[in-house]
């Protein structure tokens, strides 16, 4: 009986309400927020050749129709076709990736965006489309802004985001734009590499799901991959004059992410911008957030176009004094590291001055007195002279420069700071470092947090610096050796997501004070080599070095790689010693030059090891060199082949007006007698036109028909035969219409 009792008080215990029993919750009344009824309109984003085109809904939804070649937008007004979101947001219907996504002060995870306006103005042959979104319950406002540069038929897109509220948002994932490609097939090529390893072609299909190119390295960070590519569409193979390309990169020099979405339904949704990786990033009340422009271009006559479409933009509208003719020089690194002295680099400046080159760069090595720049182990952020090494000063070697007829340039990289400086004992503070961590050192150095504003100072400070060492001084040299590991920033306290963005924004602070003080300096970007290869950076320098490998068999795939997406104005492109300080390959002198005169030409070598037979034929080269050089800074390029695939490798800058021309042609295998002599039709000629074609640097043609007269039609359809039996056979082709 008791135990019946018992059991009828459990049940009672646990069907009554009491202190343990689970509360309902309260349910809250939602109303929902009604959005404004729009009228539906067709937004054309257009430049001379290509069609970005956008729809807006009755309820205010942005939606893209198409991109591609232009055409009459009237039999779009009623389309049933389907629309992909112009810009996918983390909220509403599910998708596979998005291009924002925001956390708010409530928690609430979702955004969804709806048109409240439209602007368009045109300007010196740029067309800016500027769309207005709202979120109508979380007041976030977001700004899609479209520049279609009409000659160049490059659309730049970026987004810009606004918190109206009162309290601070979390952008979790902010990226520059999203774009929607139809298709069956989809051929990705992208670049991958490593130090002396830049811009190496890789070609894949695009599997379905999400594949990615990116980033995490805070600095150096397009060593191993680069923001940029070329997507052939309803293609298996790659083709450099038919087919339809899109060709996308991402003006950033930080981390950064392109997403490539494929879907079953059959397209791909491309969405890039700055990496979200450990970047969390707060918008405080009434503070806007403007992403990095993202290019595209669209060609419907393959990769050749595409290239030839960014390399005309970039010249005219993206890289400082774009298109300018820089000077040949002679840089000091591989000639002579960290041992030097006066009469050491004075002899180097009277052999550049007598081979006909330019400038003379003074690399790694002059500066730092109490922790002497002897090797890289110390003194980077001591930047006063080396006076053990130069005591004349750095002005003498300038003037002594120009005496000769050339000018001076010099190597900083302020960005760094070895443990064994003044600096690094001074302000520990300004170091990037993890709290209660050993601070990583790469290349015996760490890196100084950009993000400070007080750093910022410094690093305007070591340029100023060193520009005021002599007035004479027309070119720096500025590295950057390393990238971020354990990352920590004294200054930003609690907020560290921050890190990422704020050194790049800090960077460009930088040399955008630079560039205001000194307009009219050569600046190159280097970064090890070609770990800075962007067009974020080129904003404000006027070449990059493509790569620390020096050696010319390589250089032509890593050159190539790099043409894809960036014009050989900016390629900074050596000529080195055998053998090859870096694969110890031996390639003849003739080889390294007709190498090196596909971008701006230079020499990194100590001339004195050079036979005066070959500074002769170095001056040969030189002087051959400045006679096209125009069009290898100005002209249309032309791939001819592939150097991944073939053994017979070519290109061919063109003059706009079609009048002049020069053609490379390079043997990268030994051919054999049996073999017939390889024929390289050329590009990019004007049919109609009779060209004059002679060889350069050379007593012994490889062609029959040197010196001798053709039109354009026979150059292109019946192509030149070359004699070449031997690896490294190269050949240098000058043509002028007549």
């Amino acid at each position: 009986m008791k135990k019946t009792l018992f059991l009828i008080a459990l049940i009672c215990m646990a069907v009554a309400p009491g202190a343990n029993a689970r509360k309902k919750p309260q349910v809250k009344q939602h109303t929902v927020v009604e959005v404004p009824k729009v009228q539906p309109q067709l937004i054309a984003i257009e430049t001379e050749n290509t069609q970005l085109l956008l729809k807006t809904t009755d309820k205010g939804e942005l939606q893209q129709l198409r991109y591609g070649v232009k055409l009459d937008t009237a039999p779009f007004e009623n389309t049933r076709k389907r629309a992909h979101d112009a810009f996918p947001v983390a909220g509403g219907y599910t998708r596979d990736d998005v291009a924002l996504s925001v956390t708010y002060p409530d928690g609430n995870l979702n955004t969804e965006l709806y048109v409240t306006g439209v602007t368009q103005n045109k300007a010196a042959g740029i067309v800016t489309t500027e769309i207005s979104l709202k979120d109508y319950v979380t007041l976030l406002e977001v700004k899609l802004v479209y520049e279609a540069y009409v000659k160049e038929d490059v659309i730049a897109s970026h987004s810009e985001i606004l918190n109206p509220g009162k309290k601070p948002v979390t952008l979790t994932g902010y990226a520059s734009a999203a774009i929607n490609i139809p298709g069956e097939e989809f051929l990705l090529t992208s670049f991958h590499g490593d130090w002396a390893y830049e811009m190496q072609v890789q070609r894949t299909e695009v599997p379905y799901g999400i594949t990615s190119i990116q980033s995490r390295k805070g600095t150096q960070t397009t060593y191993n991959a680069n923001p940029s590519f070329l997507l052939s569409v309803d293609a298996r193979e790659f083709s450099e004059s038919s087919g339809d390309v899109v060709a996308g990169a991402l003006e950033w020099s930080g981390n950064y992410k392109i997403d490539f979405s494929r879907s079953t339904s059959g397209s791909v949704d491309i969405i890039a911008g700055i990496n979200p990786y450990n970047s969390e990033y707060p918008l405080g009340p009434g503070k806007t957030f403007r992403t990095p422009r993202m290019l595209w271009t669209f060609s419907p006559r393959g990769a050749g176009q595409a290239s030839r479409n960014f390399h005309r933009w970039a010249r005219r509208h993206q890289i400082y004094s774009g298109g300018t003719v820089n000077p040949t020089l002679l840089n000091s690194w591989e000639g002579a590291y960290f041992t030097f002295t006066t009469p050491v680099l004075t002899g180097m400046i009277d052999d550049a001055a007598a081979m006909g080159l330019e400038l003379f760069v003074l690399d790694d090595g002059w500066f730092a007195k109490d922790f002497p720049r002897n090797n890289d182990s110390a003194g980077l952020g001591d930047w006063e002279l080396n006076t053990d090494k130069i005591p004349e000063g750095i002005d003498y070697l300038a003037s002594y420069a120009n005496e000769k007829g050339i000018k001076f340039g010099i190597w900083i990289e302020p960005e760094m700071v070895n443990p064994r400086s003044n600096l690094a004992a001074a302000h520990p503070e300004w170091v990037v470092r993890s709290p209660g961590r050993e601070i990583i050192q790469k290349r015996n150095q760490w890196v100084l947090d950009l993000s400070n504003p007080d750093v910022q100072d410094f690093v305007f400070g070591v340029f100023d610096r060193t520009m005021q060492l002599s007035d004479k001084i027309e070119y720096i040299k500025w590295d950057c050796n390393r990238s971020v590991e354990s990352l920590g920033s004294d200054y930003l306290g609690p907020e560290q997501s921050r890190f990422y963005v704020d050194y790049i924004q800090g960077l460009y602070s930088v040399v955008a004070r630079i560039r205001e003080k000194y307009p009219n300096v050569i600046v190159q970007c280097c970064s090890g080599g070609g770990a800075r290869v962007d067009y974020g950076s080129l904003k404000y320098f006027n070449e990059f070095w493509t790569s620390d490998n020096t050696d010319a068999i390589t250089r032509i795939k890593i050159q190539y790689g790099t043409s894809m997406i960036y014009p050989a104005c900016l390629h900074g492109s050596h000529v080195s010693a055998v053998p090859n300080h870096q694969t110890g390959n031996m390639t003849p002198l003739k080889f390294r030059f007709d190498v090196a005169c596909t971008g701006r030409l230079g020499m990194e070598l100590q001339p004195k090891n050079m036979t005066e037979d070959e500074r002769v034929f170095a001056s040969r080269c030189i002087e051959s060199y400045k006679q096209y050089r125009d069009l290898v800074f100005t002209g249309d390029l032309y791939r001819l082949g592939d150097p991944w695939n073939t053994d017979l490798y070519g290109l061919v800058y063109v003059s706009e007006d079609k009048s002049r021309a020069v053609f490379f042609a390079y043997s990268t295998t030994f051919r054999s007698r049996a073999l017939a002599a390889p024929v390289v039709k050329l590009q990019g000629l004007d049919p109609s036109k009779q060209y004059k074609v002679t060889e350069l640097n050379t007593d012994h043609s490889y062609w029959w028909g040197n010196a001798g007269r053709y039109k354009g039609e026979y150059l292109m359809t019946e192509g030149i035969d070359l004699n070449f039996r031997r690896m490294f056979d190269s050949a240098v082709f000058y043509l002028e219409a007549r």
